[in-house]
């Protein structure tokens, strides 16, 4: 099972696996604090199309097409595979720092891997 939840929410037991998706650490955040399990800021979108992006809800759409191509590059599919199999084994949250729990790369990391999930993609 994959979630979502922003970093700076109370950590819970339910979380499963906590991995931050975000390419850069969250401010104002104790590596300590985080309660991660790993940090996979090679999955994060690329510097380019984060800054991009800007967390303008006008380039959502676009931002969410762009960021699913960068999914599918071969070189990220070790990483994903390994992401997969630990949702197939239990909970994973992925966990991010964006103000807009909506429009954020977890979103489509959640959406991408849910829809990778059964069969699998490798």
């Amino acid at each position: 099972m994959v979630k979502i939840k922003r970093i700076y929410a109370e950590p819970s037991s339910d979380d499963g696996q906590r991995i931050l998706v975000d390419r850069l650490w969250p401010r104002g955040l104790k590596k300590d604090a985080a309660h991660l399990s790993d940090w996979l800021k090679d999955l994060a979108p690329s510097d380019e199309l984060r800054r991009w992006f800007s967390h303008d809800p006008q380039r959502w759409p676009e931002f969410n097409r762009r960021y699913l191509q960068e999914l599918e590059d071969p070189a990220k599919a070790p990483l994903l595979k390994d992401l997969l199999d630990r949702a197939r084994q239990g909970t994973v949250t992925l966990v991010f720092a964006a103000k807009d729990e909506e429009k954020n790369n977890a979103v489509v990391m959640k959406t991408f891997l849910d829809d990778h999930l059964d069969p699998p993609l490798w």
